[in-house]
């Protein structure tokens, strides 16, 4: 007997700058997922095709359960499909503004909704540099880039505040959009140090007033390359804290941008700094809904 389930399409971290574009990244939303099994969620993840679809339950310990699901495997956490859950039921009427919190299978994390805008918590950095020799080699052909294309100073690393991506600076803009990447050898170096992906960055962003252009590319988890990445930014922005010596707390993010279909997105990263160094982060934007439909699964 087939079963009808509501399905939402949320574009999170949409630039309000953009113009016209939507942009974003477009996330699965289902709401009241409790009747659902793993292998439902996982077939119905696999039919929406985006990068990331959200199963939204009830917990006892949290102000909802988040269970994140890419087309061919569960994932533990996933920044844009947080946002575009906590923004659609803000927008919806079943959340106020105010701090809440989601539980995941690695635990609970808050989440902070202020008007039309969600942030998620992330832990402190941990961090593991890319030695030279041949594991940077290995990443200059995945990449396709000559050892001069990196940014002069640290080393490309290995950052984890929840999720570990491998978080690589060029040296220009024009670097970083002629990046052809080779999916085969970015999926296995991904297998290699347990990676979700690859956050490549620039220190040109299109637009004032922002810090970094990025890119994402993470084979690994089914995504050639995705617009928005909010568990990557925080890691990102905590390396240019802690690596680079920008000594801002507060960084802007751009994504999506230089993608083959462009599809400009804003990440906003605030970092909670004590005296041993960054303690947490916040990491926030807005959404937008763009579709609700009806998909039906076998029960």
């Amino acid at each position: 007997m087939a079963m009808g389930i509501t399905v939402h399409t949320v574009n999170a971290f949409v630039d309000d700058q953009a113009g016209s574009t939507l942009g974003g990244n477009p996330a699965g939303v289902v709401l009241a997922a409790d009747g659902l099994g793993a292998d439902q969620r996982q077939a119905l993840a696999a039919r929406l095709g985006l990068s990331e679809t959200v199963f939204v339950g009830a917990s006892a310990t949290a102000s909802r359960r988040l269970e994140f699901f890419t087309p061919t495997q569960q994932i533990a956490h996933c920044g844009h499909a947080t946002i575009a859950a906590f923004w659609l039921m803000q927008h919806l009427g079943q959340l106020p503004g105010g701090v809440h919190s989601k539980e995941t299978v690695d635990g609970n994390r808050a989440i902070l909704i202020e008007g039309t805008r969600v942030a998620m918590e992330q832990r402190a950095p941990t961090y593991t540099e890319l030695a030279a020799g041949t594991q940077l080699q290995q990443l200059l052909d995945a990449l396709q880039l000559q050892a001069d294309d990196l940014i002069a100073g640290p080393p490309p690393a290995v950052v984890h505040t929840g999720n570990a991506f491998l978080v690589v600076g060029v040296r220009s803009r024009e670097c970083l959009a002629a990046i052809q990447p080779r999916l085969e050898r970015i999926h296995h170096l991904s297998d290699a140090h347990d990676l979700i992906g690859l956050y490549v960055f620039c220190l040109q962003p299109d637009m004032p007033g922002r810090h970094a252009a990025a890119r994402m590319f993470a084979p690994r988890y089914g995504i050639n390359e995705e617009a928005a990445t909010g568990m990557a930014a925080g890691p990102l922005a905590c390396w240019l804290h802690d690596r680079l010596g920008m000594a801002q707390s507060r960084f802007v993010l751009e994504q999506g941008r230089l993608m083959p279909h462009p599809s400009p997105s804003l990440i906003n990263v605030s970092l909670d700094i004590g005296s041993s160094g960054i303690e947490r982060l916040w990491a926030g934007g807005t959404a937008r809904l763009t579709q609700t439909q009806q998909l039906s699964l076998d029960s």
